[in-house]
């Protein structure tokens, strides 16, 4: 069984026109909601084996506000096709991990809508939205994750979103 938290990226900043899609920094609350989110990890003994994150610069800026408030020690990798992706492309970015002897338990995927609603929903079955910086921690039945297809059914054992989490 392998758990599998995914988190749509922080509040980002959005002023119509003044650069690219990709380029968008996180706003201030996503700047505060991001730590608080790795903190919940590290309470709920859920810090990350290992971090993927989209390339866009509101992703990876969530992922390194998350590892560092987590206690993650490892490092990030940064995947290209995580950015605007479809769900097959964040179960194929999974299922390209190098495992040994299990070490991979817990990844933490960090990415975008509508993709990582239409992940959650394709492995459990269940439609929940997922605003920003919202983990939905899902334990899947599978002992690698090469293993993981769409006929994978995960359980999602909480979602949590960050106005629900108590601020500190």
């Amino acid at each position: 069984m392998k758990n599998l938290l995914l988190m749509r990226h922080a509040k980002s900043s959005f002023k119509e026109g003044e650069m690219p899609d990709f380029e968008r920094p996180l706003s201030k609350r996503g700047e505060k909601d991001a730590p608080r989110m790795g903190k919940l990890l590290k309470e709920k003994n859920l810090v990350p084996d290992l971090i993927l994150s989209s390339t866009a610069v509101r992703a990876s800026r969530t992922a390194e506000l998350v590892a560092e408030k987590c206690g993650y020690k490892g490092e990030i990798l940064y995947i290209q096709n995580l950015y605007l992706g479809e769900p097959e492309s964040y179960l194929e970015a999974l299922r390209d991990l190098k495992e040994e002897d299990g070490d991979l338990q817990t990844v933490l995927v960090i990415g975008h809508n509508p993709g990582m609603e239409s992940l959650m929903q394709m492995l459990t079955d269940h439609m929940e939205c997922l605003p920003t910086s919202a983990i939905a921690y899902l334990k899947v039945p599978v002992r690698s994750w090469s293993a993981l297809t769409p006929q994978v059914i995960a359980h999602l054992e909480n979602l949590w979103r960050p106005r629900e989490i108590k601020q500190s």
